[in-house]
């Protein structure tokens, strides 16, 4: 199976646990505030833990492998971690969304229906992820495979809640559903795209990795901690970080 394929298909298993974690929001099932923090601090130690361990350590190893220098591996590593959270950073300044807590951001929405301005702020949130998965398939098999089992891991209470945060605005169930859904939809993009561009060429793979580690410690920084330590509940969900970064060592230390 060709790389391009696998890194499209770990996209599509990361936006099917997405879906699947929004189910219940179907059926009237909650999350508490406690709980929605805990698991945002596991999804926050899934990421952390893939930044590093997935794709920052391999971009070193490829990049030595390919300049001969240690040195300049290490340059190469942190150039794509910065171009990486400053993609991010762009689409975040450049593009008109709303979040669920803390309000508006971006530019001006004009007459965009609030909804989609949701839509905007987790296509945002979920599109590095399937950037990741799509550039460690591209890299090694197995690599891909340990990412994007961590990935949909916690793209589950993710998906959840996504859903239920749409309900307690006023959005019905199905609605909610839907969106939360389609939402894991862009990681199937990601995927492809990541695979995609490591493929072309084996010069790009270190910068994809990295690329890929850079726009996912900027969503952890810039979102989902604030997000965790808002409501007081940051010890819960500083456990629920350290129980999602060794999961995530752990499956990357033994699949790859």
């Amino acid at each position: 199976m060709s790389p391009i394929l696998m890194g499209t298909l770990g996209g599509l298993v990361a936006a099917i646990a997405t879906a699947s974690g929004a189910l219940p929001a179907m059926f009237g099932k909650s999350m508490s505030q406690r709980m929605a923090d805990t698991m945002l601090g596991f999804a926050a130690g899934v990421m952390l833990s893939a930044s590093y361990f997935s794709l920052i350590l391999p971009g070193i190893d490829v990049a030595q492998e390919l300049y001969g220098s240690v040195a300049l591996a290490a340059a190469v590593a942190g150039i794509g971690i910065a171009l990486g959270a400053t993609f991010v950073w762009g689409l975040d300044k450049l593009l008109p969304h709303e979040h669920f807590f803390t309000g508006r951001e971006g530019a001006d929405p004009g007459h965009m229906a609030r909804i989609w301005l949701f839509v905007i702020a987790i296509t945002i949130h979920n599109f590095p992820e399937g950037l990741s998965i799509g550039v460690a398939f591209g890299g090694d098999a197995t690599k891909g495979f340990s990412v994007m089992t961590g990935i949909s891991l916690q793209d589950i209470p993710e998906g959840l809640a996504v859903a239920v945060s749409m309900m307690g605005l006023g959005y019905s169930k199905l609605k909610s559903f839907l969106v939360a859904a389609a939402t894991g939809l862009v990681e199937v993009l990601g995927g492809f795209l990541g695979a995609a561009a490591v493929t072309v060429s084996a010069q790009l793979l270190p910068w994809g990795l990295t690329f890929a580690a850079g726009a996912m410690l900027y969503i952890i920084s810039h979102e989902i901690v604030p997000e965790t330590h808002r409501n007081g509940h940051q010890d819960r969900a500083t456990v629920g970080l350290l129980f999602g970064l060794i999961l995530m060592m752990f499956l990357d230390v033994t699949l790859g």
